[in-house]
């Protein structure tokens, strides 16, 4: 892994320690929405707490900007980056309902994942294609066999 910015080791560890945090944070959340709870009633909440966090943390580290000039500058992004948000929650919700295991259903999603933004990044942003991301390819269909296999 190389760190182009030149801004040092820690700030290139510190949001990948961030993701991964809140990660295992955010499955222990979806898997303890209440059984008898309306998924899109427990996105409601979650959403009005992530939009006041937002808001707050846009003015302690907004530099000074104007908050409307920033949403003058939004494309199609945040609105549909909205739009799947809750396609990811509401999935990981109806995921762990549907009986899956905390263990297994963040990295069977994630082994899907990883080889489908293989693809992704090849064809949208022209990344590299290279033996070793193949090979990573094959290596994660096998671990889902395995994580899979009874």
């Amino acid at each position: 892994m190389k760190n182009n910015r030149g801004n040092g080791m820690l700030a290139y560890i510190w949001p990948m320690a961030l993701v991964v945090f809140s990660n295992v944070v955010y499955q222990i959340c979806a898997k303890s929405v209440p059984q008898d709870m309306n998924p899109f009633a427990s996105l409601t909440i979650t959403y009005l707490v992530s939009a006041a966090v937002s808001f707050v943390l846009f003015f302690v580290m907004g530099n000074d900007v104007s908050l409307i000039a920033e949403y003058g500058k939004a494309n199609w992004v945040p609105f549909v980056f909205g739009l799947v948000l809750v396609g990811l929650e509401v999935g990981f919700i109806f995921i762990y309902k549907a009986g899956w295991q905390v263990s297994t259903a963040s990295v069977v999603q994630s082994a899907f994942l990883a080889v489908a933004l293989i693809f992704v990044g090849y064809l949208l942003f022209h990344e590299k294609l290279s033996a070793n991301k193949i090979i990573g390819v094959v290596i994660c269909l096998v671990g889902l066999y395995f994580i899979n296999k009874n």
